[in-house]
């Protein structure tokens, strides 16, 4: 080790995707980290959960282990980088790292959407470092813009495409017109998309990385549970169909918005302008739309999951730790240190709306649905009618509308799902603009 060049001892929790990735730049960096940073970044420990698996170790010299307690013990530890995912063990393995003296970086979503305010606490207590850039955007940086570079902002709104699978399937539908089944299946095959795949069709992912920004961004602690959330495995074909006659794409959107001192937080299929800059991402790729008062709107694009680009945000981290350590900077908390805000339930969101439904092919129909509509002040914008299914006797309308109250469009449905004349309402989408604020 060259003088005034200090070792900084790493262990590294997981080696899926992530963290060969992780392992694979800093054993090929090394010597180009240690001219630049000044620090000689050593991984000491690889945690995993089964020792007899064959893997690449890029020529590490760690010492592979099962052994948790091994890697607390050892005091010349200074970095534990969690990535192996999920709720537990992750949240105890970074709590305990902390609580013994060792700064954490990590690329948990579900950890730090699920427990950041008490983590940071604990990492401040400690006088450590918790840094999660990789946990949102994957290579994409958001969490240093929104928690340093945006500062002198106030933030009001965040909208985003933040979920790689399910904008592929996505565009799959939009551009292949493939179904939802088809389209999951191609993302599978091509390793976009896991086994199970719940937690990305039904917004789960999005909702835990839309809590983490929406915290930073507004000053103020937001669980996952504060997420109003709808996945997209009941859009159909025929909606991609509908959605390009009217000049629009479907994309599954995290939103979040400050609103007379309420939070607007959500997550769900919308329909964008198809000329709005978040219309035209697509395949894995995420993006993320910020809008602040000094800076206007900002745009942060790119991919948003892999090995490469996650390992990205994980190693800068690493690097930013070890430079502080370095210099024995006092950490920085970033999460729940400011006001706390009330949520906004989705049933007051003013929203235009686009309603699907198939009806009896019959003289009086629309009567009866306009009818509905306007008891509850609900104006239509359009009206699209295919010609009838002779053989059923019914028809398919796409009803768009004006803006309404979200609260009103749900008791109209319910009120229009009674009706002798309606077979079934098939989709109900909200229709935003294409602007951020």
């Amino acid at each position: 080790m060259s003088k005034g060049t200090r070792s900084i001892k790493i262990a590294i929790l997981g080696l899926g995707v992530v963290g060969n990735g992780v392992l694979e730049t800093l054993t090929y960096k090394k010597n180009a980290f240690k001219d630049q940073f000044a620090s000689e970044l050593d991984v000491s420990y690889i945690l995993v959960k089964d020792l007899n698996k064959p893997r690449e170790l890029y020529s590490s010299n760690a010492l592979i282990t099962d052994d948790y307690e091994r890697i607390l013990s050892d005091d010349s530890v200074d970095i534990v980088v969690e990535v192996m995912g999920g709720d537990q063990p992750a949240f105890d393995y970074i709590k305990r790292a902390m609580e013994n003296g060792k700064s954490v970086v990590t690329a948990n979503k579900e950890v730090i959407s699920k427990h950041g305010q008490e983590l940071m606490s604990i990492a401040s207590i400690n006088g450590v470092h918790l840094l999660f850039e990789a946990s949102v955007g994957g290579g994409i940086p958001i969490i240093r813009p929104l928690s340093k570079d945006l500062n002198a902002n106030d933030v009001d709104a965040i909208r985003s495409i933040i979920n790689g699978t399910t904008n592929y399937i996505l565009t799959n539908m939009t551009y292949m017109g493939s179904t939802f089944a088809e389209a999951l299946d191609e993302a599978q095959t091509l390793g976009y998309a896991e086994s199970d795949p719940t937690n990305d069709v039904e917004g789960i992912d999005a909702v835990y990385k839309l809590s983490i920004m929406a915290s930073l961004a507004f000053r103020s602690q937001i669980l996952p549970q504060d997420v109003y959330r709808e996945g997209i495995s009941n859009l159909t074909a025929n909606d991609f169909k509908y959605a390009k006659e009217l000049g629009y794409v479907i994309k599954l959107m995290a939103i979040a918005k400050r609103q007379d001192s309420e939070i607007d937080i959500r997550v769900h299929p919308s329909l964008l302008p198809e000329e709005a800059p978040l219309a035209k991402v697509n395949g894995v790729y995420n993006a993320i739309q910020v809008h602040g008062d000094l800076v206007g709107h900002v745009l942060f694009q790119g991919q948003g999951a892999g090995g490469n680009a996650t390992a990205s945000a994980v190693v800068g981290d690493i690097i930013d730790v070890s430079g502080d350590l370095v210099r024995n900077a006092t950490p920085v908390s970033y999460i729940g240190n400011g006001k706390e805000f009330p949520i906004r339930s989705i049933a007051e969101l003013v929203s235009r709306y686009y309603i699907r439904l198939t009806v009896e092919d019959r003289p009086g129909v629309m009567a009866k649905l306009t009818d509905v509509l306007g008891s509850k002040a609900i104006s239509i914008a359009s009206i699209i009618q295919k010609e009838s299914d002779t053989s059923l006797n019914s028809a398919e309308l796409v009803i768009t509308t004006y803006p309404s109250k979200e609260a009103d469009v749900q008791d109209a449905l319910n009120d229009i799902s009674e009706l002798d004349v309606v077979r079934s309402i098939g989709s109900t989408i909200r229709i935003e603009s294409g602007s951020a604020d």
